[in-house]
């Protein structure tokens, strides 16, 4: 029999985490909090279960909160006597009789949310709970609705013991000391801990106070004026977690201390079910060693973006993170606490992040979720608010059925380097709606739902990109409609989603290669978040040659410029300490951002080849591609754990525990179906 799970009202439970997560944030020791819309766990729910038992039984119960308990639609108390009560280990025991019963418990609390672990010999809190959080009527197992409440998922990570309740939740952490350290002055010293790292700086046998200046960069941390992440410690204080390399600390009048430590904060993998690659590039192997460092700082109780300066969650550095998560770790958990903390409550007052781009992107990371873990709970999980945000996006589309900014609205799209106007109707934007549209479309009828209507509206909407903003003497999309008026820039932001998301068709997106793509007088990217979309374009039409040569020139240019984690952008054509700023500061750049990390994704689908053809590869295929490399090795993580390639220029090796896959090599198609064996293919001549 399965175990118990502490349960909560779905969402809940990473809405409070995501309130506190969001509010760490700091800039020179100010609470810096983000400026969109946050919500609140429900303070009151009910919990309701019905079942038979063949013999008395006795449950424990522990609650996070106040509650009352009603058996059989009686309330029960220890003076009632109709039921028996007791102590167990400071806990509340209930012993039910036999036969068939419902068991209701209604659950207050306003500081964190009401939760519920019950563990008996057959009655315990699992996914077959219902929870409510108004006196209604509930909605049954075939999704028949009566009233408001709806089915509670198990709560499975990290709280299946009744001595780990939600509220208690907490990252690993383990200490660690600096590499090294030397005096700058008479009452300062430097400290570093030779990489990018995250956690709790500990001044061990503190007398008196000591300021500390935190640096990604040596120059940040000893740059007392312009340093972006400060404390002040007094003795008996601790502090916060930070993100740093270096940490400068200079001593008050009179104080000392003995040493200094930190603890280092992690989410814990299994690296026997993680994702690896090798190849005969050595430089190449550091950047996918990098990238998964970087993946893993910025994977937390959230996927957020940097680690230093914003440290919240945004819907389109999170996409991105998930599908490099994908390739890495699988914590299909934290892709599920991310979105449900992205999304937030009804109603929808606002985009997602207050962006209409990260809105569209929120849409395609639950149909990406389903595909690589074929968990439709979830998506029966999140229908009812995809529909309700799906509702608010089109309740502002524009005459023609398109999405164009409101005057609160942030369109995004990239930080770019060339003049590029965000305002009116871009067909970038439209693009991202009609995927979001497709989304809405599949997952219906993923669920059984009847909503025609959205697959529909996004062939129509797929019509008029195509009849707007398509140039056939340019072989390219324009940019936007500007007052009326075509903007016939050319950037390749519609043009590469054009590919990947299936609006161009294979004519096209060959004209769209030499046009924009692979044209030098288009504007070039500079961001890892955009290079993400534009190496997967190049990759998707088949110049895996030209994307290793990017990823070595870009991310290597990185290495070479001494990074141990990737950038938030990085322009080859800056020297030094340009290379640390952004927005106008001096530091201001994320030295350690998520989206950094993008050849996870790019090394781990496009050139090992595996992805899921199936949801939750119960069907895959390898396309494995050497792009000019001798050889390359890996591991790609999937529900029935890592699929092994080897490849040379002679022979291909895949080793599987599940599912059923397919080589395919040119055009050659060759059925693997194996579980717990290994497959070899050998080549008369060179691959």
């Amino acid at each position: 029999m399965a175990e118990a799970n502490w349960i909560w009202y779905p969402g809940d439970f990473e809405i409070w985490l995501g309130n506190i997560f969001n509010n760490r944030r700091t800039e020179r020791g100010a609470m810096f909090p983000p400026f969109w819309k946050q919500d609140s766990h429900f303070v009151t729910v009910e919990f309701s279960k019905s079942f038979e038992l063949t013999e008395e039984e006795t449950v424990t119960i522990a609650c996070e909160g106040q509650f009352n308990l009603a058996l059989d639609g009686k309330l029960s108390s220890p003076e009632s006597g109709e039921v028996k009560w007791g102590l167990n280990n400071s806990y509340k025991t209930l012993t039910v009789p036999k036969g068939r019963h419902k068991l209701n418990l209604k659950v207050w609390n306003q500081a964190t949310p009401p939760a519920l672990f019950i563990d008996g010999k057959t009655v315990k809190t699992d996914s077959t709970w219902l929870v409510t959080y108004e006196d209604k009527l509930w909605i049954d197992e075939n999704g028949v609705a009566h009233g408001s409440g709806i089915y509670v998922p198990a709560a499975s990570w990290n709280f299946n013991s009744i001595d780990t309740p939600p509220s208690a939740y907490q990252l690993a952490r383990k200490e660690q000391r600096p590499v090294c350290s030397r005096a700058t002055t008479t009452n300062g010293t430097l400290y570093d801990f030779g990489r990018e790292t995250f956690g709790y700086l500990k001044v061990k046998g503190l007398k008196g106070a000591v300021h500390i200046f935190y640096g990604e960069s040596e120059e940040e941390a000893l740059d007392k004026a312009h340093c972006e992440t400060l404390d002040l410690l007094h003795e008996g204080e601790t502090l916060g977690s930070k993100a740093f390399r270096y940490v400068y600390i200079e001593k008050d009048e009179d104080s000392s201390y003995d040493e200094v430590l930190m603890d280092y904060e992690y989410a814990p993998y299994d690296p026997k079910r993680s994702g690896s690659f090798r190849c005969s590039d050595e430089e190449l192997n550091k950047i996918w060693e990098i990238s998964a460092y970087t993946l893993d700082l910025t994977t937390r109780e959230f996927f957020m973006d940097g680690i230093k300066r914003d440290r919240w969650t945004w819907s389109g550095d999170a996409i991105q993170s998930y599908l490099m998560n994908y390739y890495l770790r699988f914590d299909t958990e934290c892709v599920k606490r991310t979105i449900r903390q992205l999304r937030g409550k009804d109603p929808v007052t606002a985009h997602v992040n207050t962006i209409m781009d990260y809105t569209f992107y929120w849409f395609k990371s639950i149909l990406d979720y389903y595909q690589y873990s074929g968990d439709v709970d979830f998506v029966r999980e999140m229908w009812p608010r995809m529909v309700t945000l799906m509702n608010y996006v089109e309740g502002r589309l524009n005459d023609n059925g398109m999405a164009e900014g409101q005057p609160d609205d942030w369109i995004f799209v990239d930080w770019v380097d060339f003049p590029m106007h965000k305002r009116g109707t871009l067909c970038f934007e439209q693009i991202l709606l009609m995927k979001a549209m497709e989304t809405m479309a599949l997952c219906a009828k993923l669920l059984g739902i009847n909503k025609s209507t959205y697959r529909v509206k996004a062939e129509e909407l797929r019509n008029k990109i195509k009849q707007t903003f398509w140039s056939y003497e340019q072989k390219a999309y324009y940019h936007a409609i500007e007052d009326g008026q075509m903007n016939r820039q050319i950037t390749k932001f519609p043009n590469m989603f054009a590919i990947l998301y299936g609006l161009a068709y294979e004519e096209e997106r060959r004209e769209i290669m030499k046009s924009v793509m692979l044209n030098p007088d288009i504007p070039a990217i500079t961001t890892p978040y955009m290079r993400f979309y534009e190496l997967e374009a190049l990759c998707t039409m088949g110049h895996h040659k030209e994307v290793l040569q990017e990823i070595k020139s870009y991310w290597g240019g990185m290495l070479r410029e001494g990074a141990t984690t990737f950038w938030e952008k990085y322009v080859p054509s800056e020297k030094g300490t340009e290379h640390l700023a952004m927005y106008g500061r001096p530091y201001g750049k994320s030295l350690c951002h998520a989206w950094g990390a993008s050849p996870l994704y790019l090394l781990g689908k496009y050139f090992l080849g595996v992805r899921p053809t199936k949801p939750g590869y119960e069907e895959y295929e390898i396309r494995p591609s050497l792009g000019g490399l001798e050889w390359i090795s890996g591991d790609v993580p999937t529900p029935f754990g890592p699929i092994h390639i080897e490849m040379n220029r002679k022979e291909i090796l895949i080793e599987s525990h599940g599912g059923k896959g397919t080589l395919i090599l040119g055009e050659q198609k060759i059925p693997i179906d194996l579980v717990d064996s290994r497959f070899l293919c050998t080549f008369a001549g060179d691959l």
